[in-house]
């Protein structure tokens, strides 16, 4: 169903003077119609894409078994499903009252959607020009010019960093928002919105997909009778897939679906605009209790005019009007947030022992299961929007094979760590990346220590950290870390993290001789580097060994 805007001269596509095609609302799919329930098909599809790896949300095992009797907070509402299009295409080239375009703070041509400027003609960038730009978060209404619509209206997207993912969330909610209150505002009806992120502005597409989506539906449910279709516009087949899945979360065409999504949806789905919920923030305030102020059973004897100051200010009296909850928040987020920071501080400040070791600061709280999932799940999604090339080029960490029993191998060369060369957040985003399918199930690490002691490493502090953001299912899963030429401070220095840090270091095991590490991971399993064999002829002796030039297998003088 879904066809490239060049295809609508077959659907019946109006010809404009440039010679594209204008494409009504009528003849784009709309949500909750029969045929894009059945399928969505569209042309020109990448055939690199997998479909397997964006399975479809309503096909698990036991959906329905998993609600609990819990509600819905997006039961199904068929009125705002009939304003609901999905488009595979430029917007440009739909005929509906507003567009919207994703631009930068200057509202200039070159990081504005692309293709708009080209289709709406020069009088497009000189209004832009006049108004004095945009900031993040908030829109801007032009002309639509030689566009099918009647107006633009201009928004800039958040960049994103995992620090501060919530701010971003919530800006990027705040630009779907701000384009509907303009179109309402503008007296229109019908929007047609494209992906309002960029790559350069590194916001992850599924998690900016739940944003945009619910944003609507949260708006829709207040405005209903003022806009009559949103379009969500894709222009790739990841981004089609991605609302393909996600819009029977937040739109339920029936009451299946509307099952299936209470256990989909995720555990924050925002407030009543759709915006995230920061529990921290929240004022929370009791209201004062109404208490029946007990008579005095005998008159008050009369008190001198200088003393009537000092009754006033008696607390017992004023006792009988407070409640002491109102007084102490007991047990909620701020206290148990300061209770977490005391407890740290504490850690920090007393006698550490790793730490005067000369292994960093490897104290504080443990994360919880629910903290970890979170850190983890916002780590991946960041390390999938970027590109980390240079870092997979330096070959710290790669794939190997299996080792003896099967489990697949990773494989980390300490001397390649350069500390210096190195920015340690990016490399921690690819870690993450490449261990993403390892540790769905059991694993084996291979670390090379060969002459790694040369270079500066990271201390022990920092090891924590990547060991919780990667999560328990790593630890769980994690068979054995098998150490290659361990050096005296290498063993100190894990016998350290045995001690303050995990259990998951105890599955460390020892191996001097690379014969010895074979027996455990096949040589032809491995891809090792040259001074590897080198230094371990040199560490051992060499005595009664023989290296292949040519394949690099060490034998046995005979």
């Amino acid at each position: 169903m879904y066809r490239p805007v060049a295809t609508a001269a077959a659907t019946g596509g109006v010809p404009t003077d440039n010679g594209d095609y204008v494409v009504t609302l009528d003849q784009v799919p709309r949500w909750n119609d029969a045929e894009i329930r059945s399928s969505l098909e569209y042309e020109n599809e990448d055939p690199s894409f997998s479909k397997s790896f964006l399975s479809d949300p309503l096909t698990s095992h036991g959906e329905e078994s998993g609600t609990n009797g819990l509600a819905s907070r997006f039961p199904v509402d068929h009125e705002i499903n009939s304003k609901i299009y999905l488009w595979r295409g430029q917007p440009w080239n739909l005929e509906v009252d507003a567009v919207v375009n994703s631009t930068n703070e200057n509202m200039d041509e070159v990081h504005s959607s692309q293709g708009l400027h080209a289709a709406a003609g020069p009088g497009l960038a000189e209004e832009c020009a006049t108004l004095g730009g945009c900031r993040t978060g908030m829109a801007k209404v032009t002309n639509a010019y030689d566009l099918p619509a009647r107006r633009v209206i201009h928004t800039v997207g958040p960049k994103y960093a995992v620090k501060y993912h919530s701010a971003a969330e919530n800006a990027l909610s705040h630009c779907y928002r701000s384009c509907l209150e303009l179109l309402i505002e503008n007296g229109l009806r019908s929007i047609a919105m494209g992906c309002i992120y960029t790559e350069a502005k590194n916001y992850p597409r599924e998690p900016a997909a739940h944003v945009a989506i619910r944003t609507v539906r949260r708006l829709l449910e207040k405005q209903k009778d003022k806009i009559t279709a949103v379009v969500f516009c894709t222009s790739t087949s990841s981004d089609t897939e991605i609302y393909k899945r996600l819009l029977p979360l937040y739109l339920p065409r029936d009451k299946h679906e509307e099952a299936v999504a209470i256990s989909k949806l995720p555990a924050d789905v925002g407030d009543e605009n759709g915006e995230t919920i920061i529990h921290e923030r929240k004022i929370r305030i009791k209201p004062l209790p109404k208490k029946v102020i007990p008579k005095p059973s005998q008159s008050p004897a009369e008190v001198p005019a200088s003393d009537v100051g000092l009754v006033q200010r008696n607390s017992s009296y004023l006792d009988t009007y407070l409640d002491p909850a109102f007084m102490s928040l007991m047990k909620d987020p701020d206290q148990r947030r300061q209770e977490q920071w005391e407890k740290t501080a504490q850690a920090q400040g007393g006698w550490n022992c790793a730490k005067m070791l000369g292994f960093g600061d490897i104290g504080g709280p443990p994360l919880s299961a629910a903290e970890e999932y979170s850190l983890h799940s916002r780590y991946l999604a960041k390390a999938n929007s970027l590109n980390l090339s240079e870092i997979a080029e330096m070959k710290i960490l790669y794939r190997g094979g299996v080792d003896s029993e099967g489990r697949p191998v990773m494989v980390v060369v300490g001397a390649h760590f350069l500390l210096r060369c190195l920015e340690l957040e990016r490399f921690i985003l690819y870690v993450v990346k490449e261990f993403e399918p390892l540790i769905q199930k059991p694993y084996t690490i291979v670390y090379f220590h060969s002459a790694a002691s040369l270079q500066v490493q990271p201390d022990l502090g920092w090891m924590r950290r990547l060991q919780q953001i990667l999560g328990r299912k790593h630890q769980r899963n994690l068979h054995a870390i098998y150490v290659l030429h361990p050096t005296f401070h290498l063993k100190t220095a894990i016998f350290a993290l045995q001690m303050f840090v995990d259990k998951v270091w105890k599955k460390v095991v020892y191996v001097d001789r690379l014969l010895q590490l074979f027996k455990y991971v096949p040589r032809e399993q491995l891809t090792i580097p040259d001074f590897v064999f080198q230094h371990d002829i040199e560490v051992n002796g060499g005595k009664g060994l023989i290296v292949d030039p040519r394949t690099k297998y060490i034998y046995h003088r005979p």
